[in-house]
Formats: C-alpha cells, sequence, structure tokens
C-alpha cells in the first residue's frame, strides 16, 4: 500500500484531524476511485499522549478512519508538533534523540499505532529524526540516544502479535547526514529487528549518493529499509542562470538544505539563502524542498524523481510507501491540494509499482 503523509495537514488535535480528513483524504480516495487509501499519519505530541493515554478515544479514532476508507500502516513522527508554525526551521529536531520527551512521544506512538494499524499490515512502521541536527553532539549524547531506543523497543515487544518497526530517517545536516552514517550508527547499536531506516528519496537526492550503491551498501549491512518516503528534491544544473527562479523557493518556514557537486566534493550550505554566500556555484545543486513527484517545474528547475525511480527499482522486500510532500502550503503554486495529492498517488503508482513496489 502507498500512503500519503498527512503532516501535509497543520491539525493538531483529534477533531481537527478528522475534520482535515474528511475535507482532504475522503475525496482523494473518491477521485481514485478506491476502497481504501492509505494515509501516514502525522499526530503531534499531545494528540499522540491523549490517544495512547484513552483506549476508548483510540476506537473512536480508529472508527473514524474505517467509516471514510483510511487505512493506516505507518506514523510519522519526525515532527513532534508546531510543524505549520510561522517559523519552523530547526525546531523540528526537537526534542532529540537524548531528551526523554522523544522516547516518550514515540513509545506514544506504538500504542497508537498497534491500534489503528490495517489489518492487511504485516507489520507498522514509525519513522523518526535522525538524532539531532549534528551539533552539539558527544559521544554521551550517542549513549544517551541508544538508550532511549532501547525504551522503545521494550515498548514495541510489549504490543502484541504484529510487530512495529522505527524507522529512522536520515537527513542533511543533521548527526545522521547520509545512509552511510545511518548505517554506522545503527549496527551493532540497536535491535535491527525493530529498528531500521527510512529511506526518503529526497534527503538521498540532496546529499548526491548513488541509488544503486546506497541499496547495496544497505543490503550488506544488518539493517534493513522499513519505510521508503517517496519525495523528489529541487535539481538546479546551472544555479547561476537559476537565481530568479529559486527566490521563489527561499521561503521562511521550513529549512531548506542546499548541497552542490564540484570539483570532486559535495559542497554544504544549511538553507537556501546562505547557498549564495557559502557555495562555489561552479556544479549542480540539489535543495531539500520536496516537490510533488506528478510536476516538473519550469526550466531552469528540475526534480529528482530520477532518484526515486531508481530506489524502486532496487528495494528488497515490500517496505512501507509514504508520498511526502509536507511543502504544499509554500509552494509557489500551490493550486488545488485535493488535486494534488491525488496526482502524486497516480504518479507514484504509475511509476512506483510497476518498479517493484506494492500497491
Amino acid at each position: 500500500m502507498i500512503s500519503y503523509c498527512t503532516n501535509v495537514h497543520p491539525a493538531e488535535d483529534v477533531e481537527g484531524i478528522v475534520a482535515q480528513l474528511e475535507r482532504y483524504a475522503l475525496p482523494v480516495r473518491e477521485r481514485l476511485g478506491a476502497d481504501k487509501l492509505g494515509v501516514g499519519l502525522w499526530l503531534s505530541a499531545p494528540v499522540a499522549r491523549g490517544l495512547a493515554d484513552d483506549p476508548q478515544a483510540r476506537k473512536v479514532f480508529r472508527s473514524e478512519l474505517d467509516a471514510r476508507g483510511l487505512s493506516v500502516y505507518t506514523l510519522n513522527a519526525f515532527p513532534y508538533g508546531g510543524f505549520h508554525d510561522e517559523v519552523v526551521k530547526h525546531a523540528v529536531y526537537r526534542p532529540e534523540w537524548t531528551q526523554s520527551e522523544r522516547a516518550a512521544y514515540t513509545i506514544d506512538c506504538v500504542t497508537v499505532l498497534s491500534d489503528l494499524l490495517a489489518e492487511d499490515a504485516t507489520y507498522g512502521s514509525i519513522s523518526t529524526l535522525p538524532l539531532a541536527w549534528r551539533e552539539p553532539w558527544s559521544e554521551h549524547d550517542d549513549h544517551s540516544a541508544a538508550v532511549a531506543f532501547e525504551q522503545v523497543v521494550r515498548a514495541i515487544r510489549a504490543t502484541g502479535d504484529r510487530p512495529i518497526r522505527l524507522a529512522v530517517e536520515p537527513e542533511p545536516g543533521c548527526v545522521l547526514d547520509t545512509v552511510a552514517d545511518a548505517l554506522g550508527w545503527l549496527s551493532g547499536r540497536v535491535d535491527p529487528e525493530y529498528v531500521g531506516l527510512c529511506l526518503d528519496t529526497c534527503h538521498l537526492a540532496v546529499s548526491f549518493a548513488d541509488p544503486a550503491e546506497t541499496l547495496k551498501a544497505i543490503a550488506e549491512s544488518e539493517v534493513d529499509i522499513v519505510k521508503v518516503q517517496a519525495s523528489a528534491a529541487l535539481h538546479v544544473e546551472k544555479p547561476a542562470e537559476a537565481r530568479e527562479a529559486l527566490a521563489a523557493f527561499a521561503e521562511p518556514r521550513y529549512l531548506h538544505q542546499v548541497r552542490e557537486l564540484s570539483g570532486g566534493a559535495v559542497h554544504k550550505a544549511d538553507d537556501l539563502p546562505e547557498a549564495w554566500r557559502e557555495l562555489p556555484g561552479e556544479g549542480p545543486w540539489r535543495v531539500h524542498f520536496h516537490m510533488p513527484l506528478h510536476q516538473a517545474p519550469a526550466a531552469p528547475l528540475a526534480t529528482t524523481t530520477d532518484v526515486l525511480r531508481a530506489v524502486a527499482a532496487g528495494l528488497p522486500g515490500e517496505p512501507h510507501i509514504e508520498v511526502e510532500t509536507y511543502t504544499w502550503s509554500v509552494l509557489p503554486d500551490a493550486g488545488d491540494l485535493v488535486g494534488g495529492i491525488a496526482a502524486e498517488l497516480e504518479w507514484a503508482q504509475a511509476n512506483l509499482v510497476s518498479e517493484g513496489v506494492s500497491a
């Protein structure tokens, strides 16, 4: 099942979530002509806590999902809250995995997902942040984070027959910046039966990593791909010729890390406005701005859907697939959200399922 991630919607209470599922997810399902629609739920920490503390509330919420033909296989537990605040930027990485609030939130999500999990799901997945923003970080922090992961694993073991698996999502600029960083940190430090990777294909593309080599490295490790976030980055072949076009994407809410491949190295900037000052501007840029899968922006801009297709073609097994374009509200020309989500899911069905991803 391919799901779409509901972190595109701003609601941070149960009533608001249900109202937005009614407003967006239900008409998306109807537009697609599908009996069931997968939704990758984002629940803010207060919502997750309230549902975890109240079995009856979980039952009612499950009935609201069922009544709309919505199936849950995965949760996105990366943003803790305030994901649609006027300015998010680095706040999305807090609390870190060294802070007790992060483990508590994730355990709440485990409890909730256990009761919401679709009947035909072989497992449930929860994606989470790559420990923290890269600095400050110490060996002591490594130890604290590993202890926190073990707390979550203990909670998962107590959930029942169908396993819940935690999926760590590498992101440029974070402690686990690349897939290689994540493999190095996770291997030997966590239980691979319960903790694996969330492979975000926008993040992978921004890092200029080779998809085939990345999949090979994962296959040779003890770490599984638990979840794939089907996403595309913004690609600029000649940044000097695209300054005006890129300016429309330098918005204030989210962090848009930029990487440049030039001189045989990958050069880094932490946000798009800084890239003009800090990068050589001699090679192609990739920008961490999740672009709609089905749309190609006007030249000189492009997207990295080729990376997504390459990953889909080589995926082992059947990890959960979540279309995660959370940036609709900050796109220069967003258009109709129901139509956009439906078109992305149609694109994913046509371009990913044929490559080996299960519908």
